[in-house]
């Protein structure tokens, strides 16, 4: 039995994500999806569902279906992010990226048929009818047009302007925030968790998603390309809005110290011992 999240998902997590996509049929699309989704990554979008379930004491094994949705849904957004049309990227988590890989037309279609066939994982996972609907709204609600999809647009919009802190802000709360602050509530949905404990549970996730995108940008302005996986400094050559350019990099740095603190209060706040949330947290300091 894996003793924590991050051993189970490399014992059980990556396995089963490979069992759901030995079963498509068409083997170019077989092979798009694989590319992207499992090249690696610090998956901590379905890291953060698992670290629910097991501060609750809830079934690791009965969350895979949904942990895999949440990846699926991730690794759909940095294929399209990617594209020529998007942020034009050539390098992936040190890879090409999907459409240098395999064309765009089939990047697309790669991640067209993440995203679908992320619901149909949740749909048929094996939760209550009830938990399964709230679960699919909230990646829905994540994922679309309230949340990451919303943020890419203020994105591209913004690009050669300067926004402002709060509207910088809003922007990264949906595209970076809202799937990782989806994450957060499928995973309450499915345990027994206090109303005192899912408001504290809301604001972790909030405060850490905010801080993800802040320390994102830092990594970007101080990083390697070989470091990062991607291409460094891209933001700032591409005039994109980010904390370090609006705030500079000491101001940069303690934005992200303020999220890590409103994060941590919070996780002080909830009414058990979260270990595995707090080796996410980690990742920020």
């Amino acid at each position: 039995m894996p003793s924590s999240v991050v051993d189970f998902m490399t014992a059980e997590f990556v396995p089963y994500m490979n069992q759901v996509l030995d079963q498509i049929e068409q083997p170019n699309l077989q092979e798009a999806m694989r590319y992207s989704l499992l090249a690696g990554g610090k998956r901590l979008r379905p890291r953060l569902f698992l670290a629910v379930l097991a501060s609750f004491n809830h079934s690791l094994e009965a969350g895979l279906p949904v942990a895999s949705a949440i990846e699926f849904v991730h690794t759909y957004s940095l294929i399209h992010d990617d594209l020529p049309a998007m942020d034009n990227d050539d390098l992936r988590r040190g890879k090409p990226t999907s459409h240098k890989q395999f064309g765009e037309a089939m990047a697309i279609l790669a991640g067209d048929a993440l995203l679908t066939d992320a619901f149909a994982l949740v749909a048929t996972s094996d939760y209550p009818d009830m938990v399964r609907a709230q679960m699919t709204a909230a990646l829905s609600v994540g994922a679309g047009s309230h949340g990451m999809v919303a943020g890419q647009v203020r994105d591209m919009l913004g690009e050669h302007q300067q926004l402002s802190l709060p509207a910088l802000t809003q922007l990264h709360q949906e595209k970076t925030g809202a799937l990782l602050q989806a994450a957060m509530k499928m995973g309450l949905a499915a345990v027994d968790a206090s109303e005192r404990d899912k408001r504290a549970l809301a604001r972790f996730a909030a405060a850490f998603g905010l801080g993800f995108q802040i320390k994102d940008d830092i990594l970007d302005a101080t990083a390697t390309t070989a470091e990062l996986g991607k291409t460094a400094n891209k933001d700032q050559a591409e005039a994109k809005n980010t904390f370090v350019r609006l705030l500079g990099l000491d101001g940069a740095k303690e934005a992200l110290a303020l999220q890590v603190t409103a994060a941590d209060q919070a996780l002080h706040e909830v009414s058990r011992p979260v270990p595995e949330l707090n080796l996410i947290l980690d990742y920020l300091k």
